[in-house]
C-alpha cells in the first residue's frame, strides 16, 4: 500500500495535527510506503483564470491545454497514485487552512476525480481508496457552545472524500480549549488514538 500524507499544517514541528500525523505514520506496519507532501512547500500550483477557462473546456467538450492545466493534471496524478491518505488539518476560522482548499480546487477535475452526467450528477472516481484525517483545534470542541466556535473543516473535507468516490474514512481528533483544559492529558490521548487507528489501517 502505498500513502500518501498531505500535512495543511505551516507551523513544521510546533504543529499538533503534524505530531500526530508522525505518530500515526509510526504505527504503520513496516511494508507502507509513505510519501510526504507539505502543501507550504511551494510546489502547489495555483488555479487561476488560465486553469479555469481549461476546465470550463473539458465540460464543453474541448482539449484543455496550458502550462497552467499541465500543472494541475500533475498535482492530480501525484494525488491520484496512492492507495490511501492521510490529511493533517489543523482548524482556520472554523474551517480548513486555504492551502488546502487550494490542493482540492487543484486536484477536483472532471475525468480525474469526478465524472458528471446530465441527468446522474456526480460520480466520484477515486474509488477503492481510503483515508485517514487529524483534526486539531485549540478552541473549538464539539462539547462546547457556540462562543467556542463552530466545525466547517471535518463536514467540509468528508464531504469532498465522499464526492471524490473515497467512503472509508478514519479520524482523529485534538481539540483541547488550550485556555483552560489539560492539554497535556488530551495530547496523550488523541496520540493513543492514532496509533490505534494506524494498526486498523490496512
Amino acid at each position: 500500500m502505498k500513502l500518501l500524507h498531505i500535512s495543511a499544517s505551516p507551523r513544521g514541528e510546533q504543529s499538533e495535527s503534524r505530531a500526530l500525523a508522525a505518530t500515526f505514520l509510526g504505527a504503520l506496519p513496516e511494508d507502507v510506503e509513505i510519501e510526504e507532501y507539505d502543501l507550504w512547500d511551494g510546489t502547489l500550483p495555483a488555479f487561476g483564470p488560465a486553469a479555469v477557462a481549461a476546465k470550463m473546456a473539458v465540460f464543453a467538450g474541448a482539449q484543455p491545454e496550458g502550462p497552467d492545466w499541465q500543472a494541475a493534471v500533475a498535482t492530480f496524478e501525484r494525488f491520484a497514485a496512492a492507495d490511501a491518505y492521510l490529511f493533517s488539518v489543523p482548524m482556520w476560522n472554523a474551517g480548513v487552512p486555504y492551502i488546502l482548499k487550494q490542493f482540492i480546487d487543484v486536484v477536483s477535475q472532471p475525468g480525474m476525480v469526478f465524472g458528471f452526467d446530465p441527468e446522474h450528477g456526480y460520480t466520484g472516481l477515486l474509488t477503492g481508496r481510503k483515508a485517514a484525517v487529524v483534526y486539531t483545534s485549540a478552541v473549538y470542541g464539539p462539547d462546547r457552545g457556540p462562543a467556542f466556535g463552530s466545525d466547517f473543516q471535518a463536514p467540509y473535507l468528508e464531504d469532498w472524500l465522499r464526492w471524490t468516490g473515497i467512503t472509508d474514512i478514519r479520524t482523529v481528533q485534538f481539540r483541547p480549549n488550550l485556555a483552560t483544559a489539560d492539554a497535556e492529558s488530551a495530547r496523550r490521548r488523541s496520540h493513543e488514538e492514532a496509533r490505534r487507528e494506524a494498526k486498523r489501517f490496512r
